[in-house]
């Protein structure tokens, strides 16, 4: 029975623009638009850049370090999470959901001499959905 398990999609009934939407109310952020046929949700603020979330059923932590090996260790509310810094600007934070389940919070900024403030950003994005979140 385990294949059963690794099939059902931990975030069935969750939309990542819906949830991201939820979020970044009230922030001045335009409605998140879902750019592919994943659940993955983008949302653009003038003047700061974009947010991001994607819900990914289907791979883990484990996954995103084999694509990006230079992923730093982290947590997000207890959970085992890593956080990559991009040199083009920006930042992903992926956390757990389950083995083989991930959330992705993304934030890129607008103006390269803002990127520093991409990681913390991300951070509380990562924070903010988390409890939204099955255990």
């Amino acid at each position: 029975m385990p294949s059963t398990a690794n099939n059902a999609d931990v975030f069935a009934g969750l939309n990542a623009c819906q949830v991201l939407d939820q979020l970044n109310a009230g922030q001045g952020f335009d409605p998140g638009r879902n750019i592919s046929r994943r659940n993955e949700c983008t949302a653009s603020k003038p003047g700061l850049g974009s947010n991001g979330l994607a819900l990914d059923p289907v791979q883990g932590l484990a996954e995103f370090r084999q694509s990006d090996p230079n992923a730093t260790d982290t947590t997000v509310n207890g959970r085992k999470a890593l956080e990559v810094f991009d040199v083009v600007g920006g930042c992903t934070v992926a956390f757990e959901v389950g083995e083989h389940a991930r959330v992705l919070a993304q934030m890129a900024m607008a103006e390269p001499e803002r990127d520093a403030e991409s990681c913390p950003l991300a951070r509380d994005l990562a924070a903010r959905v988390e409890p939204l979140l099955p255990k």
